[in-house]
């Protein structure tokens, strides 16, 4: 039976959905590692279903300074895709590949800002690489927005266009476990009809 709302998710579609998380976690923490030349583990992810309003509370407060790296889905899968990641896990980035350290999530360069920008590209890419090997759907990103500010800031521009058709989002969150520990959430935002076409393409009812 399809779904209308996301609040309507049963345990059994929700227990698919982690799983999909936890796939996807697993070969970005794979990613991450190679990028960073580093081993790189995760913990079990957590997905929760969130009020778009309450999502910057769960991020650690409206004023607390993250990084989003922001995307839409075409193809079979319509929707928004953002990962958010805590301030320390640019400084990893831009210090392992740029030799860098940022204190100013305001002045970053043009050089810093493509290199996050394509490290968040890589991850959400393969994030969305296992959900289409997983339901033999096609699913097209654009390219990556990047957004360094406070979350309350970051989440209103998703917010701005999905608050026109719901008000709740999908978020997985889990910490790559490496030099440090680094908390990221995945923030999905899939069109209902495409919720319910990954569901049948997996036989889930």
């Amino acid at each position: 039976m399809d779904t209308n709302n996301l609040a309507n998710l049963n345990s059994f579609q929700l227990d698919v959905l982690r799983e999909i998380g936890n796939i996807g976690a697993g070969n970005a923490a794979t990613a991450l590692a190679t990028l960073l030349s580093d081993r790189v583990s995760m913990s079990v992810p957590i997905l929760n279903i969130v009020d778009i309003k309450d999502v910057a509370t769960t991020l650690g407060g409206p004023e607390n300074p993250v990084v989003g790296i922001l995307m839409t889905m075409s193809e079979d899968i319509t929707g928004l895709i953002m990962l958010v990641f805590e301030e320390k896990f640019l400084n990893v980035v831009l210090r392992t590949l740029l030799n860098k350290n940022t204190d100013n999530l305001n002045n970053l360069s043009e050089m810093e800002l493509s290199v996050f920008m394509e490290v968040g590209n890589i991850l959400c890419s393969t994030y969305l690489n296992a959900l289409s090997q997983l339901t033999s759907l096609n699913i097209n990103i654009s390219p990556p927005d990047i957004c360094a500010d406070m979350a309350g800031a970051i989440m209103n521009v998703p917010a701005s266009i999905f608050g026109m058709t719901g008000d709740k989002v999908l978020m997985i969150q889990e910490d790559f476990i490496g030099e440090e520990r680094i908390t990221s959430h995945l923030i999905m935002i899939p069109e209902i009809e495409s919720l319910n076409l990954i569901f049948r393409s997996l036989g889930v009812e």
